[in-house]
């Protein structure tokens, strides 16, 4: 009897030792974006096309989370033209070059264990086929995690408006880094 309660030991240490692929629903998740310049901001959100995530040891492993850039949208001009203009700059090359890249990824390499609900993320961040490292917070949350995620779009030749790159836009300049409010939701 004792031994076979060691074997049931053993058994449930190997299982928990291995990574648990924990199901991602894209479709409750969210991602929303906020890019500011001199005279206010806009936002909006862009959808999941696919996600994995691996988790172990109250930790994350790994996961890859491809992002559908032909979805961006702008939530925050509520007229039809402007709104439509926006998101079609947005997807032209002086911004995201959609129709080349349909898709942007991120790929968490390491995580650090959830400590009061909170982790450290080191991920690799692909826009526009250029890839560079990333670090963020991320929190727990009872269904999923959330991150807040600021992004250099100028290290992934997002240029347009840039003051690194253009003298003299005034008003007109765009600040180089936007930021990602995203909220994954997992499958029971």
């Amino acid at each position: 009897m004792k031994k076979l309660g060691i074997l049931f030991g053993i058994m449930l240490i190997g299982f928990f030792a291995y990574a648990q692929e924990v199901s991602v629903n894209t479709e409750l998740s969210e991602l929303k974006w906020t890019g500011k310049k001199v005279t206010g901001e806009h936002w909006g959100y862009i959808q999941l096309k696919d996600a994995s995530l691996s988790v172990k040891n109250n930790k994350i492993e790994s996961g890859v989370f491809k992002i559908d850039m032909k979805s961006i949208d702008n939530q925050d001009l509520e007229k039809e033209k402007p709104n439509a203009q926006l998101v079609g700059h947005l997807k032209s090359d002086d911004f995201f070059s959609v129709d080349q890249y349909p898709v942007s990824t991120l790929k968490i390499n390491e995580s650090t264990p959830f400590k009061n609900g909170f982790a450290e993320i080191k991920a690799d961040l692909t826009i526009k086929g250029i890839t560079h490292p990333i670090s963020f917070k991320a929190e727990q949350l009872v269904n999923g995690y959330k991150a807040d995620i600021t992004v250099d779009r100028t290290k992934y030749n997002v240029r347009y408006g840039s003051g690194k790159f253009f003298d003299n836009l005034g008003d007109n300049m765009i600040y180089d880094d936007f930021t990602l409010e995203v909220k994954i939701i997992t499958k029971k």
